[in-house]
């Protein structure tokens, strides 16, 4: 039997304290009914004893000390669940706000889910192709991986998201396309930001693929804890009950961590770095966790997590921890930005540690793995050679740093630089590379062997750039 339980103990910003409750759990739905007959929601995070705290949802003003009338619901926060949720936009707590009305569920999930036994986890294979050649040639997302794009504010992180959503795909074994969907989760976003996603997805026919969990600027904190859970517990029933191959993009996750630290704060906890909660590591590993393949399931859950780092420090806690949780980042880069370039990926410090298991012969293309360290070996080679122009001027430059310098340039411009609809598929991205390469001299390819050398380096587009450079 409920209990409904009459007047409160003691409100403190959006959390309310009652004592003398029996037989709580922690995280138990509550519904709150005010004077005015209104009824609002919020979950149990704290119990001493008797004495249990909830956190409203809502807030928690117009709140009656004496009259508040409080039911402990049995069970924690769920999420309705269909595959009809396919195309539809939710806020940040899972109710429908794009004017379709209800969604009529096949199962309701709780929303922390329960953790992937590591026995049964698949080690990822295959890959994630986005269409961006700056990720797909040297930082592949891989199947089930966790990759996090590490930003900056007012760098183009939403334009590079909502490109993912519309050009990522997956293929099968034989190349066939098979069941791929995308969840979206935007958290903190200003309204003008949500009306771009939505008028994007609709305006490029994506959204019929996708699922949005949409949580605003001006939405209670609270939910902004929460709208990451339900995408993932979404994304979870679409890949391990329907089979699809899910790709969860979250923007962005510091939005999530600020509201953790001021929920933390008003629960009167002991800061830790940065006034973030000293459980924040753990916080975020429950979430990033959640990505992977199972054992005897067809479908997985792909995780790229947009994070802005504050002042652009990826010292701070947010990227710091996010990196030891996850398998490599991808990290856009503010000069590049500000010399015009999109995507401004910033290809030396971006990584992919699962890539090497999902590429080359079988996945992508045999060279794809000696092109990529081929890239990565050439470019580094460039910024010394930047580095030494600074110093001394590029025309007192050795010949083959002069080489080096233009092949940056052709890098930059050709491979990396892209635009915003522009979808390049893997033979393109690679195709590129090799043209790219061709601005520098046959044996200056040394982590590429002799027989894909031969069969892939452009001896024709090599004397045709030389001549030209």
């Amino acid at each position: 039997m409920r209990m409904e339980y009459i007047g409160l103990s003691e409100i403190a910003g959006p959390l309310i304290i009652l004592e003398g409750v029996r037989d709580a759990s922690y995280e138990e739905m509550v519904e709150i009914t005010l004077t005015s007959g209104e009824n609002r929601t919020g979950r149990v995070i704290m119990i001493e004893g008797d004495r249990v705290v909830v956190q409203v949802f809502e807030g928690t003003r117009g709140l009656s000390l004496e009259n508040a009338r409080t039911r402990f619901m049995g069970h924690p926060m769920e999420l309705a669940l269909s595959k009809d949720m396919l195309g539809r936009i939710f806020d940040g707590g899972g109710r429908p706000i794009d004017g379709l009305g209800a969604l009529f569920p096949d199962e309701r999930r709780d929303i922390n889910g329960s953790a992937i036994n590591p026995v049964s986890r698949l080690y990822p294979r295959a890959c994630i192709q986005t269409g961006i050649s700056a990720i797909d040639g040297m930082s592949t997302l891989i199947r089930g991986q966790k990759l996090p794009i590490f930003t900056g504010a007012g760098l183009p992180h939403n334009e590079l998201a909502a490109q993912m959503v519309r050009q990522a795909r997956v293929t099968g074994e034989n190349g066939e396309d098979v069941e791929f969907a995308i969840v979206f989760a935007a958290m903190g976003i200003k309204n003008d930001t949500a009306d771009f996603f939505k008028r994007d997805f609709e305006e490029s026919g994506a959204l019929q693929r996708v699922v949005m969990f949409m949580n605003l600027a001006s939405d209670p904190i609270i939910e902004r804890i929460l709208t990451p859970r339900c995408a993932l517990t979404a994304a979870e029933y679409l890949a391990f009950v329907h089979g699809y191959h899910v790709l969860v993009i979250m923007t962005d996750i510091a939005s999530y961590c600020e509201a953790l630290r001021e929920f933390s704060s008003s629960k009167g906890e002991i800061p830790s770095r940065k006034g973030y909660p000293s459980y924040l590591y753990s916080d975020l590993a429950s979430l990033y966790e959640r990505a992977g393949m199972i054992q005897g399931q067809s479908g997985s859950v792909t995780q790229v997590p947009v994070l802005s780092m504050p002042n652009d420090d990826i010292t701070h806690p947010i990227p710091d921890l996010t990196g030891y949780i996850t398998e490599g980042q991808i990290v856009l880069d503010r000069s590049l930005d500000q010399g015009g370039m999109f995507p401004p990926i910033a290809v030396l410090p971006s990584l992919s540690r699962l890539m090497k298991d999902g590429i080359g012969k079988g996945y992508t293309r045999e060279d794809h793995p000696a092109l990529s360290n081929q890239l990565f070996s050439s470019y580094a080679r460039v910024q010394e050679a930047r580095a030494l122009a600074s110093v001394i001027g590029e025309d007192e430059l050795s010949e083959i740093d002069k080489k080096y310098m233009a092949f940056g340039r052709l890098f930059e411009d050709r491979f990396i630089r892209q635009g915003m609809t522009e979808n390049r598929s893997m033979e393109q991205s690679l195709d590129t590379g090799w043209d790219v390469l061709s601005a520098l001299p046959k044996e200056e390819l040394d982590r590429v062997d002799t027989a894909l050398l031969s069969k892939y380096f452009k001896e024709d587009a090599a004397l045709a750039l030389r001549g030209g450079i």
